[in-house]
């Protein structure tokens, strides 16, 4: 006699949560680069990221390997420093830690309907908060990550600024040559992983340079800075997602997301120096972020495990709701966001062109 077997199927707020991140993958820009930390549950809400400090650095300063600022051959003192005599053990050198913390916070979104318009309207509603809950889930981690970098204490300014107020020119080749004089002086290495457009933790290999990632606005700027190599005509490598070309050793990936402050140059004219503006008067200043391997890291949003999905259709009866008359759709997630190494990241604040 033939037996009956009940296949298991997929939990309905599982496959919700994989709809979810699905959706929001889709949409990733700055959430796919930095150093990935995977969220596990009852680990506390304290994130703690470590890094080693180099031989002859401190943790207070850990990318000034060379140690004394004083007029001698600094070079040849850490070769001299490392002469080892014949029969003699060598004093043991200690591992430091640099122990950086930051503490998680809590988002959500949802999105709401009535049974008559999951039963009546011409548009899936329902099916659309699906969609919609993941694409926010992604906006919000973009601008949290955004906002995050825009703090690191290495600063630059467009034309002859020293501040955002004084802002008075475009990006240019020679402020890019200014970040990446100071990138590489802090020993930053160029970014050559990126997260991988899948729902796992996965890393794949992109062409090694510094990450810029900027507004959109940009776009016509940067195509105009010499050197610049667009991505339909990369000879080798493939391009990274929203990335439309590089200049030396910059990779510069767009997003509308990043909008600019509006008349943020607030001691400049933008008409003496051809500047955008909203107002009418001081310049908008666009803000750019610069980022060089392992400068910075984020808990990311992949995994089943990652985002707490809410689905109740309309018809669902309960206490609260006894006719079924409501439903819901949206996710509750966890996201930090923490600078590593302020010497490994940079921010431009520039105008555009009017």
């Amino acid at each position: 006699m033939a037996s009956h077997a009940f296949a298991t199927q997929t939990g309905r707020l599982n496959k919700f949560a994989g709809e979810i991140i699905g959706h929001a993958i889709a949409q990733e820009c700055i959430s796919r680069g930095g150093r990935q930390v995977r969220y596990d549950k009852n680990k506390s809400d304290t994130y703690v990221a470590r890094q080693w400090v180099p031989w002859n650095a401190t943790a207070a300063s850990p990318n000034t390997f060379f140690g004394s600022t004083t007029l001698i051959d600094r070079g040849n003192a850490i070769v001299q420093a490392h002469q080892t005599s014949e029969g003699i053990t060598v004093t043991p050198d200690s591992m430091q830690a640099r122990d950086v913390t930051v503490v998680m916070q809590q988002y959500s979104c949802l999105y709401g309907w009535t049974d008559k318009t999951a039963n009546l309207y011409e548009d899936k509603i329902p099916e659309q908060a699906k969609i919609q809950s993941g694409e926010r889930v992604t906006f919000v981690n973009e601008m949290i990550c955004f906002s995050a970098l825009k703090a690191a204490t290495n600063v630059f300014f467009g034309g002859t600024g020293n501040s955002r107020a004084t802002v008075n020119g475009a990006i240019s080749l020679p402020m890019l040559r200014r970040i990446s004089a100071s990138l590489m002086r802090n020993h930053g290495r160029p970014v050559n992983r990126m997260l991988s457009a899948s729902g796992e933790y996965d890393t794949t290999a992109v062409p090694p340079g510094f990450t810029v990632y900027c507004s959109t606005d940009l776009e016509s700027s940067i195509r105009d800075l010499p050197n610049f190599n667009p991505a339909e005509k990369y000879a080798t490598g493939k391009p990274m997602e929203n990335e439309i070309g590089m200049c030396e050793r910059f990779r510069f990936i767009t997003s509308p997301e990043f909008v600019q402050i509006l008349d943020g140059a607030t001691a400049v004219t933008a008409a003496t120096f051809g500047l955008q503006t909203t107002g009418g008067t001081n310049p908008d200043v666009y803000q750019f972020i610069v980022t060089a391997a392992d400068a910075w890291s984020q808990i990311a949003v992949r995994g089943l495990d990652s985002v707490q999905p809410a689905y109740l259709p309309a018809g669902v009866q309960s206490k609260s709701d006894p006719f079924g008359q409501r439903g819901y759709a949206g996710a509750m997630w966890w996201k930090a966001v923490m600078i590593e190494n302020n010497g490994w990241l940079a921010v431009g604040n520039v105008g555009i062109p009017a």
